[in-house]
């Protein structure tokens, strides 16, 4: 009987390895857009309308057609995900307007929100590079809305991909701090990639620990998000 059990058992977790293998591909597009974009495989607009659209849409529809775990991965996944890049934004917002807010003698003055309306600008199709670039007209707003859009989808596949990685199931038992240990990982992979050269920004020492500090805010809102999404349930399920 033991035996049948294990044997019969395999099919199912092997299914749920795959589901797990395919909600983090499909949510990995996000953040390949830019990636495309950096190793000049493809245009960023170009990848998010044949790739990443197509690729959100599947993941929304699954998520809606499914009532078990996939549900439960997208729709607290990208929730946790989208708060933590909130929190995300607020800790850096000292820094973006210290000037304005004449905190510049305290806190230094980084233009960390400046590149939002530039991918804005790469995913219309318009002219980009631009952030240093004052040759090229002001962003529309479109771009902004267009730019800010992905940066919050980035934020929300982020936390697709956590729970694909960790499991539904396992959620409430894994620590939040998990989700630092990704944000991190995002971060330093991130900086080894060509963004910062793209975008014209320096890699300076404040630059690096601001923005692993950021990342640490990220991972932790985002840790604690999933970590108390799934015990919500399990204590609703009884």
């Amino acid at each position: 009987m033991t035996h049948t059990l294990s044997y019969s058992s395999r099919p199912n977790i092997t299914r749920q390895w795959l589901e797990r293998a395919a909600v983090f591909a499909l949510a990995s597009t996000s953040i390949a857009c830019l990636l495309v974009q950096f190793y000049r495989i493809a245009s960023m607009r170009s990848f998010t309308l044949r790739v990443f659209l197509p690729c959100a849409t599947v993941l929304a529809i699954w998520s809606m057609i499914d009532s078990g775990q996939i549900r439960k991965m997208v729709w607290f996944g990208a929730l946790a995900g989208f708060l933590a890049a909130c929190a995300y934004d607020i800790f850096r917002l000292p820094f973006v307007f210290a000037r304005p807010w004449h905190i510049d003698s305290i806190v230094p003055a980084m233009p960390l929100f400046k590149v939002f309306p530039e991918f804005g600008r790469m995913i219309l199709g318009t002219d980009w590079l631009a952030v240093f670039d004052n040759s090229l007209p002001p962003y529309k707003l479109s771009e902004h809305v267009v730019g800010w859009a992905y940066h919050f989808s980035n934020g929300m596949s982020f936390g697709i991909m956590y729970l694909a990685m960790i499991g539904v199931r396992n959620a409430g038992r894994r620590t939040w701090m998990w989700g630092i240990v990704m944000s991190l990982g995002i971060e330093l992979a991130l900086l080894l990639t060509p963004y910062a050269a793209t975008f014209g920004i320096p890699v300076t020492a404040r630059f690096v620990a601001i923005t692993l500090t950021a990342h640490i805010v990220f991972g932790a809102v985002m840790g604690l998000l999933v970590l108390r999404f799934s015990r919500a349930i399990a204590a609703r399920c009884g």
